[in-house]
């Protein structure tokens, strides 16, 4: 399902950058003589500087002790890559979504699967309470066809919440054919099952679309699509046009599936046919 716009991060890259470091010379009150013997050149500190060229040495022992430490990486720190151990995750994580799909199909009375009964006839599809919700949607804009759209998708303050932001623009691009432009749209992600399977929703036990929104006062559409196989169908959809009242309160929408009317490729069509609610996708 997706919801689009009709009207109207960057990434940073850490790196170690060395320290700039000092480098101290302690030649200062040392003294050379010159030995007769083949034996090689001491460096003789004078009698009243003793204490503070040891001292300086110690400072400077210190110091290179601390940038030793500083610039070695422990080996506990080095990251290990383990092929074994991804393999093992991946069939774990695959075996976790089958178990799902097995729990989620028992049946409850009147035939209803159970965890519609207990959630009182309403199935909660879409909710955004992490990161890992927002993955499984994706936003796009005009950009990606020259547009001068952007749209970015992020949790809001509580985390109870997500924020739908960014630029529309209704300049097109200047590849001489396209005439308007303008557009952003918030995509859900095809659901997959265990072994990366395609899935898709089924909604037969239902009537009505729920949403909870807060818009900024402007129109939006709301999109259904069927899941198929055939590449003729690929642009087809069921459309409804949602208003919204701006401010900040929250608006609760209640849309019918009877409502939604048949377009081809943003075409409203002259013969409508019933939306299929247990192959949504």
């Amino acid at each position: 399902m997706a919801f689009v716009h009709k009207l109207l991060t960057s990434t940073y890259i850490l790196r170690k950058c060395p320290k700039p470091s000092i480098g101290l010379h302690p030649l200062a009150g040392i003294h050379f003589a010159d030995y007769s013997s083949n034996s090689p050149q001491k460096p003789v500190a004078a009698p009243g500087k003793a204490f503070s060229q040891r001292k300086t040495q110690g400072g400077l022992q210190e110091h290179h002790q601390q940038e030793v430490a500083l610039d070695t990486i422990s080996p506990e720190e080095k990251p290990e890559v383990s092929f074994d151990k991804a393999i093992r995750d991946e069939i774990k994580d695959h075996f976790w979504r089958l178990k799902d799909e097995l729990v989620n199909h028992w049946i409850g009375p009147e035939g209803r699967p159970l965890h519609e009964v207990l959630l009182e006839q309403a199935k909660v599809v879409w909710q955004f309470r992490g990161k890992e919700d927002l993955d499984k949607w994706i936003v796009t804009s005009d950009k990606t066809i020259g547009g001068r759209s952007e749209v970015f998708l992020k949790m809001g303050k509580n985390n109870q919440s997500a924020l739908l932001y960014g630029t529309l623009s209704s300049e097109g691009p200047y590849d001489g054919d396209s005439r308007q432009s303008g557009y952003c749209a918030m995509i859900s992600r095809v659901p997959r099952g265990a072994f990366e399977r395609r899935k898709s929703y089924d909604w037969s036990q239902f009537n009505t679309l729920y949403l909870r929104v807060r818009g900024d006062g402007r129109p939006w559409m709301v999109n259904i699509k069927e899941d198929s196989d055939f590449i003729q169908r690929k642009n087809q959809m069921y459309s409804y046009f949602m208003f919204t009242r701006g401010g900040p309160y929250w608006q609760e929408v209640k849309i019918p599936f009877s409502k939604f009317f048949f377009s081809n490729q943003g075409r409203v069509r002259d013969v409508q046919s019933q939306l299929l609610l247990d192959k949504v996708t």
